[in-house]
């Protein structure tokens, strides 16, 4: 009977060991669970941070597009303007000198 009760000992103290064994693996995984979860937090939070930066920049850039969109109209318009400014200057001076070319060859201004 000795001999049965210290196989069953033996067994006792390998079967205490593995569940010992098993607990400290489990507590490492629970650290790592932890870390990683740490991690994914961060991680989430630099996602966050980085789409209200990414959205504002967004609202920045359409804004401005929109600003050089109007710009381009105002240039064009105004350059529209001047075109017809400088063709109704020219019209009126090519005008002028027919006119002025007129009063040369006219009797009344011609001086004996």
């Amino acid at each position: 009977m000795t001999q049965q009760g210290a196989a069953l000992q033996g067994y006792n103290n390998e079967l205490v060991k593995c569940i010992e064994d098993l607990c400290m693996q489990k507590e490492q995984l629970n650290k790592q669970i932890q870390q990683a979860e740490e991690e994914k937090s961060k991680l989430q939070h630099e996602i966050q941070t980085l789409n209200e930066q990414l959205e504002c920049v967004c609202e920045n850039l359409a804004q401005k597009v929109a600003s050089r969109n109007e710009l381009d109209k105002i240039l064009a318009e105004t350059e529209a303007a001047y075109m017809k400014i400088l063709d109704s200057s020219r019209t009126l001076l090519s005008v002028l000198k027919k006119e002025v070319g007129s009063l040369k060859h006219s009797p009344e201004l011609k001086t004996n």
